[in-house]
C-alpha cells in the first residue's frame, strides 16, 4: 500500500525511517523510475551501508534524505521520517533549519564541495550559522576540528584557499566541516572514491573514530564492499533502484540471500584467493529504468531465474533475525515472509 504525506509507525530507536519511497525522474524518453518502494530503518548511533553498482540508486536516495533532489525529479509516493518528522511534507524553510544542523553531508568530489574562491576559514565559519557564538569562537572550533581531522599547522593553513590542499586533505576538511555541527545523522556520498588505497583507509578510520565521538548516525553510500564491512553496522543493498536485500554487516557477508548479493561479493578483490589477470565481473548491464517492470529486475543477469520470476515481483522473505531478501528461491527453501 502507498503511505503519501503520512507518517507510518517506526521504531522507538529509529533516527531516520524510509518508507515506500518511490523517485521518477523526467526526461523526453518518459519517467525515469529511478528508485521504486524502497524502505530502510537507521537506528541512532549506527552506520549504514548503501552498496550496488553505478545506477542502482544510490545517490539519488542520499540526495532525497538531504532534499537535493534535481527540478525534473518527483517524489510518487512513500515517506522520509527522520527524528519522527516527515521531510517530505515540512516547509522549505522547516527543512532548510535542518541542513548544516541536525542533517550533515559528505560529498563524493572534495573539489567542487568547497568553494574554490574562498578560504576555508570563511566556509568553515559560515557553516556554522546555527550557532550565536563570535566569528572568534567560531574560528578557534573549526581550528580544533581541523587538527582532529590531521591538517598540519591548522591555525595557518586555516586561511588557505581549497587549491592549496592536496585531494586527501580536502576531503579530510569536508569531513571536518560535516562534523562541526555535531550533526544527528551524517551522509556520506562515497566519500573516498576520488582517493587512494592509503587514504581510503585512513580516511575510514577518521569516520570511525569521529562518530563513536560525537555519537550520530552515518548513511554510508560506497562501491566499495571492504570499507563497508569495516565502518558500517549494517548493510542495505540496491539494484536498479530497488533495495533488494538488507540486515546486519555479519550476515550480510557470510550468508548472503540474494543472487545479487552474492554476485556482488564474488567481484570484490579482496575475496579472490589464487592469482589471476582476469577480474570476476557479473555478466549483463544494469536495465532501463524507463517503464513498467513486471517480475524480479534482477532476472536477466540472475543464473538461477525460473518462469515465477518473469511475471511475479518477489516480497520480502526473511533470512536471518536481522536480514530480509527479495527473491523467489528463498519461498523454494522454505524461508518466512517478512
Amino acid at each position: 500500500m502507498r503511505r503519501e504525506n503520512r507518517i507510518p509507525q517506526i521504531s522507538a530507536d529509529a533516527l531516520l525511517e524510509i518508507r515506500n519511497l518511490s523517485i521518477d525522474f523526467g526526461s523526453p524518453r518518459g519517467n525515469i523510475h529511478a528508485l521504486r518502494n524502497v524502505s530502510l530503518e537507521l537506528p541512532a548511533g549506527q552506520v549504514l551501508g548503501i552498496v550496488g553498482e553505478s545506477g542502482s540508486g544510490k545517490s539519488t536516495l542520499a540526495s532525497a534524505v538531504m532534499g537535493l533532489l534535481a527540478e525534473n525529479a518527483q517524489v510518487t509516493a512513500g515517506s522520509i521520517v527522520f527524528e519522527r518528522r516527515n521531510l517530505l511534507t515540512l516547509t522549505h524553510r522547516a527543512r532548510r533549519s535542518l541542513m548544516g544542523d541536525r542533517l550533515s553531508m559528505i560529498f563524493q568530489d572534495p573539489m567542487t564541495a568547497l568553494n574554490p574562491v574562498r578560504t576555508i576559514e570563511s566556509q568553515m565559519i559560515d557553516i556554522q550559522h546555527h550557532e550565536e557564538r563570535r566569528r572568534s569562537a567560531k574560528r578557534s572550533r573549526a581550528v580544533d576540528m581541523l587538527k582532529r581531522v590531521g591538517i598540519p599547522d591548522p591555525q595557518s593553513r586555516i586561511g588557505n584557499y581549497p587549491h592549496q590542499f592536496s585531494g586527501g586533505m580536502r576531503q579530510r576538511i569536508c569531513i571536518a566541516m560535516a562534523l562541526l555541527v555535531k550533526p544527528a545523522l551524517l551522509i556520506a556520498d562515497e566519500p573516498t572514491t576520488a582517493l587512494d588505497a592509503t587514504l581510503e583507509v585512513q580516511i575510514i578510520h577518521l569516520l570511525k573514530d569521529l562518530q563513536r565521538e560525537i555519537d550520530c548516525s552515518i548513511l554510508f553510500v560506497s562501491h566499495h564492499l571492504g570499507v563497508v564491512a569495516e565502518l558500517c553496522d549494517r548493510v542495505a543493498v540496491m539494484y536498479a533502484g530497488e533495495v533488494v536485500e538488507q540486515g546486519a554487516v555479519r550476515d550480510i557477508f557470510h550468508k548472503p540471500g540474494h543472487p545479487y548479493t552474492r554476485a556482488l561479493l564474488d567481484c570484490d578483490p579482496g575475496r579472490i584467493k589464487q592469482r589471476t589477470r582476469n577480474l570476476p565481473t557479473i555478466p549483463g548491464e544494469v536495465p532501463s529504468l524507463l517503464g513498467t517492470k513486471e517480475g524480479c529486475i534482477f532476472r536477466p543477469r540472475c543464473p538461477h531465474a525460473f518462469d515465477r520470476c518473469v511475471h511475479e515481483t518477489p516480497g520480502e522473505y526473511r533470512v536471518a533475525a536481522d536480514q530480509i531478501a527479495r527473491c523467489h528461491l528463498l519461498d523454494r527453501v522454505g524461508m518466512v515472509a517478512a
